[in-house]
């Protein structure tokens, strides 16, 4: 990379600094996201002194072009966004039946295709695959355990593996004992499990709107219906929206994404998280926590889990390794203080145990301090990703556009003109090798019809900008 400070110039030295930066922006030398020069490399190449670069440096985030990271140096931020964030969406009048199963199932078929790019997938581990270190804490099971971690192991989940789990909500302020922990095959077992405790057939379920289709495919295998609260797409959930559902809906139990949602990447404020369950519990409304993309967050600290300000043991937490470690592993788990023992029946019903060996290598790797390491490497990975998903949308896509700013997580949520068919664009998509998902299976209605995520759990190369690209002059066509 060649650098230059151009011809002598009566401007403050730093100046030149703050103007090369931005020049190599424009020019696309630096893409948001990217690692700029450190402070010695760039006094060296353009002849002045550290100071004066370290002067430039914080002009530039102070104009908001860079940003410093703790032990990593600096970074070049996203332009400044041109686009709103997707529109709150009105609360729905009634609860409905969700008939969405057969769409979902013909997406499916079609986004695993293994030619097309899988932005259509939520599959955060996919830009920084942690294989090397699984592989080798696996190895080291079978070495030690031989054939007993091919074996059945607890119908309640591996000792081990349930007490690093406990203490890392420990270290949350979680109160939380390996006991009451069950674990499950995936998330979505365990959301299954905790749904199955609550309500039955026929009761209505509130979730967040937009709402994750999965959540919405097992409430409507499972007969119940669906009550819908709209999120912002900054704060997520808004206390006086779900006071007004529970006073005018028959609501049995509730489904939140109370950290980071999907797929608007909304994190709701501590504040509103101990209103929303106090506010629940008052009425002995279950609240279903899910919890999957809590880890990935963006800012300073995590949101606290919702289990924190139970009173009444009415909040059952679900999450797993899915987002932050290995989906192929289907491991996840449930956290209820209350309803443990119940949660532990229906987990020997459903599917007697989980895989041994797995659970096993995730203890491990839990246990060497690797995880930790890896989540914080990863965080950072998606936040680049972001970064620069956001700034190529803004190029890409018409002006009108609305793209979510999400606090966490691993999608984008793209709100295009109200004549858009997101299925339609799906299958355009399709044709050219990229797979995206359409909007419309966030909802039981038709109300997001006009949108799509997008997916940056990926890798990140020229491939990844292409698309993007031929995605934004598809929707130029609706406008």
């Amino acid at each position: 990379m060649e650098f230059s400070a151009g011809q002598p110039s009566e401007r403050f030295l730093y100046h030149q600094v703050v103007d090369l930066i931005s020049d190599m922006q424009q020019k696309g030398t630096l893409r948001p996201g990217d690692r700029i020069p450190s402070l010695r490399q760039l006094a060296e190449r353009l002849d002045i002194s550290v100071p004066t670069v370290k002067q430039g440096y914080l002009e530039l985030e102070r104009l908001g072009l860079v940003e410093a990271r703790p032990k990593s140096g600096y970074f070049l931020r996203a332009s400044q966004a041109r686009m709103n964030t997707p529109r709150k969406p009105r609360q729905s009048t009634r609860a409905v039946p969700v008939g969405r199963q057969e769409m979902i199932e013909q997406v499916h078929a079609n986004v695993h295709q293994h030619n097309a790019l899988p932005l259509a997938i939520c599959n955060p581990v996919s830009a920084l695959p942690p294989h090397k270190a699984l592989a080798r804490n696996m190895r080291r099971v079978i070495s030690l355990a031989n054939e007993q971690a091919l074996g059945y192991g607890p119908l309640n989940g591996f000792l081990p593996l349930r007490r690093q789990l406990a203490f890392r909500y420990l270290d949350l302020g979680v109160q939380a004992d390996p006991e009451q922990l069950v674990i499950t095959n995936g998330a979505q077992e365990a959301l299954t499990i905790a749904l199955l405790l609550l309500a039955k057939p026929g009761d209505v379920i509130a979730v967040e709107s937009p709402c994750y289709f999965g959540i919405l495919e097992l409430i409507e295998s499972l007969g119940m219906l669906v009550y819908e609260i709209p999120i912002c797409p900054d704060d997520g959930l808004c206390v006086d929206d779900v006071k007004r559902a529970i006073n005018t809906q028959p609501i049995k139990a509730c489904i939140f994404s109370t950290s980071i949602t999907n797929p608007l990447g909304a994190m709701l404020t501590e504040t509103n998280k101990q209103a929303i369950v106090a506010l629940l519990e008052s009425r002995d409304i279950g609240l279903i926590e899910d919890d999957v993309y809590g880890d990935l967050y963006f800012g300073e600290r995590r949101g606290l889990p919702a289990q924190i300000y139970a009173k009444k043991g009415l909040v059952i937490t679900c999450s797993s390794f899915s987002k932050t470690a290995a989906p192929s592993h289907r491991i996840g788990w449930l956290l209820s203080p209350r309803f443990a023992a119940q949660a532990a029946r229906l987990k020997r019903a459903l599917s007697c145990t989980s895989s041994l060996l797995n659970q096993w290598t995730l203890s491990e790797y839990m246990a060497s301090g690797e995880y930790e390491r890896y989540i914080r490497h990863l965080r950072d990975v998606l936040k680049i990703n972001m970064q620069r998903m956001k700034a190529k949308v803004e190029s890409a896509f018409p002006n009108q556009t609305r793209v979510s700013s999400p606090h966490g997580g691993a999608v984008l949520w793209l709100e295009l003109a109200r004549k858009a068919d997101g299925a339609q664009l799906f299958q355009h998509a399709l044709e050219q090798g990229i797979s995206i998902m359409p909007g419309t299976l966030f909802s039981p209605t038709d109300k997001y019809r006009h949108c799509i995520r997008l997916s940056y759990g990926v890798p990140w190369t020229e491939e990844v900008e292409l698309a993007i690209e031929r995605l934004g002059r598809l929707a130029w066509e609706y406008w």
